[in-house]
């Protein structure tokens, strides 16, 4: 399956959390602090027009980032927010990936947490992933994305120079892929995201979430 090159691929999902980010700051530490071993791993379902789309969270691996998109599940802060980037990886029309959220809104946003890299929590961009989007390590807020296809190429490497610590998958989905491949296909602006260098992969009109609720 095709991949861009790993810096590649970082590079143009860093531009779009940075590009529609409201600010950047360092991690805090008033980062949500994640309970004990949990009983079971927590399911959010995110409803959508189109339909559900069920996510498992990977809290026992990457706690932090876990427990970071809770806590805007439970504050109710992803109802009315949207998926409005799909980046597809031609040729392959299936292959690439959605990316949504709050964009960061200073009036919806905690502050941002600690960066869990897959080099210590084992996971990674696989089909079905879902992750945070970033600027510099420590920034990721309330922008998510989900993997259409292996995206492995997102995880770290420490081999490669420079920011080299990927980004932070948090969990998988366990239904509704096919509802995040008709957000990857839906229809994007012909001129929105220029600036960014994100023409050609924005949302027109965006897909909201209707409401994100714990399963």
């Amino acid at each position: 399956m095709r991949q861009l090159p790993a810096r590649t691929s970082r590079r143009a999902i860093l531009a779009g959390a940075g590009a529609l980010a409201a600010t950047a700051a360092a991690a805090q530490s008033s980062a949500p602090s994640p309970s004990a071993t949990p009983a079971a791993l927590p399911r959010v379902t995110l409803q959508l027009a189109q339909g559900a789309i069920v996510l498992e969270l990977a809290s026992d691996k990457a706690p932090i980032t876990a427990a970071n998109f809770l806590r805007y599940v439970d504050a109710g802060r992803f109802d009315g927010a949207s998926f409005y980037r799909a980046m597809k990886l031609l040729p392959q029309p299936l292959t690439g990936l959605v990316q949504g959220g709050a964009k960061n809104d200073p009036a919806k946003s905690f502050p941002p947490i600690a960066h869990e890299p897959t080099t210590q929590t084992g996971l990674s961009h696989k089909d079905g992933a879902v992750s945070m989007a970033r600027y510099a390590p420590g920034t990721a807020g309330s922008e998510f994305f989900i993997c259409v296809g292996d995206l492995s190429s997102l995880d770290a490497d420490p081999k490669q120079s420079g920011d080299n610590l990927g980004f932070a998958v948090f969990g998988h989905v366990v239904s509704g892929m096919e509802v995040v491949k008709a957000v990857l296909t839906a229809p994007v602006s012909a001129t929105k995201g220029e600036a960014e260098g994100m023409k050609g992969q924005m949302l027109d009109p965006e897909i909201a979430i209707l409401s994100a609720r714990r399963a």
